[in-house]
């Protein structure tokens, strides 16, 4: 695993983050050691796969990355012909994650197909789905876009279908949001980041990740039609949250 060392240059802390490249190199490092409770949450997805994916039903992993959450669902669920269909616009990341996928068809031999698709997840058609993971992935896009696109995820899930939204959040109370950056901060100098690799990343991040609270996602999920929602797990300033289609 190559470690993530891309903020110790100093020309990228006045750079926008982007996906390229040089992030998809040091990826998995960087999930690792930027989000706490991360692998906890690619292990409950692949528990809710496995509860909630139904036959011939499709699964979508959008905003894919290098397929943490594809891979977790397929790993997960029981079901019989399933697709999972997973879903980014950087080509780094969708050209590694069918090396990883072609690497894990070859472990594991007969297993759910994956769609790799190169696409604006905003474009991505969801349909027949019983499960659906957008797993830190609407933070980046665009407030007016968010309404429109959860919106679209529970009309394409089936009645009783699941979507997993994991985020960065900001708390409605100042001194608590303080708090739990100054925690979160820690936590990354635990993991060896340096004070100025924090700074630049957060510089860099700066109007490209954009948080909201946790009432405003789950007014977003309810206005959308998701009446069963709820936060299953919460570290620091980052939540997963699961609803369910009715």
């Amino acid at each position: 695993m190559a470690q993530d060392r891309i903020f110790v240059d100093e020309k990228l802390g006045d750079e926008p983050f982007r996906f390229d490249e040089s992030v998809a190199r040091v990826f998995p490092d960087m999930l690792r050691r930027s989000i706490p409770g991360y692998a906890a949450s690619l292990e409950a997805i692949g528990s809710l796969a496995a509860r909630y994916v139904v036959d011939d039903s499709r699964c979508y992993d959008l905003g894919c990355s290098l397929g943490g959450a594809t891979l977790a669902m397929r790993q997960g669920l029981d079901a019989s012909g399933c697709r999972i269909v997973a879903v980014d616009n950087a080509p780094a990341m969708v050209e590694q994650l069918a090396d990883i996928i072609a690497e894990d068809d070859r472990t594991r031999g007969d297993s759910t197909p994956v769609d790799i698709v190169l696409e604006d997840i905003r474009d991505t058609v969801i349909e027949n789905a019983s499960m659906v993971v957008l797993n830190y992935t609407l933070q980046f896009l665009d407030m007016s876009d968010r309404d429109t696109l959860i919106g679209k995820i529970h009309d394409g899930l089936r009645p009783g279908g699941l979507l997993v939204l994991s985020e960065k959040v900001i708390d409605e109370d100042p001194h608590m949001q303080e708090l739990l950056i100054d925690l979160y901060h820690e936590h990354k100098r635990r993991n060896d980041y340096s004070a100025l690799e924090i700074a630049r990343k957060r510089a860099a991040l700066e109007n490209v990740l954009v948080p909201e609270t946790v009432s405003a996602h789950r007014q977003r999920l309810e206005a959308a039609g998701f009446t069963n929602v709820a936060v299953w797990l919460r570290y620091f300033n980052f939540v997963s949250i699961i609803a369910i289609r009715q």
